[in-house]
């Protein structure tokens, strides 16, 4: 059963790392910002990694809900990643990505946040395939990456610009492959 001291280790550090990058951000001003003592810490953490993963671990989840939810609300095709994406993109606290922010900074393959992080965008092209699929897209296991390879192109887009427009440039991109495919007709 998770603390109430974890649980607010967890929500500073996601709040931090994500305005602030992981490794700008110190054990120091967790704790300062959580008001949680060290020894608490170190009970729920081995160490800033373990704290990291954790993070990411949870908003994997959180993110990937919080996505099928947006995706249903605009009617669930694959296009509508886009649609939800762009409302993300709107967000004053948008920073981006934190799983391709983190891969950035935990250049290391081998380490554990960059493997949760992989991890993450594996699930999130499964989703896309499972909507492709869903949709009656022809070979959605070869769609599904384009598509994702779009939606992370939107997001460090959007990042930059300070915009949504890339949320719909892809959108109209990902329309044109999807046309360009035929779907299955059932028999």
């Amino acid at each position: 059963m998770p603390t109430r001291a974890r649980e607010r280790l967890l929500d500073t550090a996601e709040e931090l790392f994500y305005a602030q990058g992981i490794r700008a951000v110190g054990v120091e001003q967790i704790l300062t910002v959580s008001k949680v003592g060290r020894a608490s810490f170190y009970r729920h953490f081995s160490s800033k990694d373990a704290l990291v993963v954790a993070v990411l671990e949870r908003r994997d989840l959180q993110w990937r809900e919080w996505l099928a939810e947006r995706v249903a609300a605009h009617g669930g095709g694959p296009l509508a990643v886009f649609d939800a994406l762009a409302e993300r993109f709107a967000r004053a606290d948008f920073r981006g990505c934190a799983f391709i922010n983190t891969m950035i900074e935990t250049a290391d393959p081998g380490s554990a946040a960059h493997q949760v992080a992989a991890g993450h965008k594996s699930r999130v092209t499964g989703y896309v395939e499972s909507l492709l699929t869903t949709a009656g897209h022809h070979a959605p296991a070869a769609l599904a990456p384009q598509l994702v390879m779009l939606m992370d192109g939107a997001i460090v887009t959007a990042l930059r610009e300070r915009s949504t427009a890339s949320a719909t440039q892809a959108r109209a991109i990902a329309a044109v492959l999807l046309e360009s495919t035929e779907p299955l007709t059932a028999s």
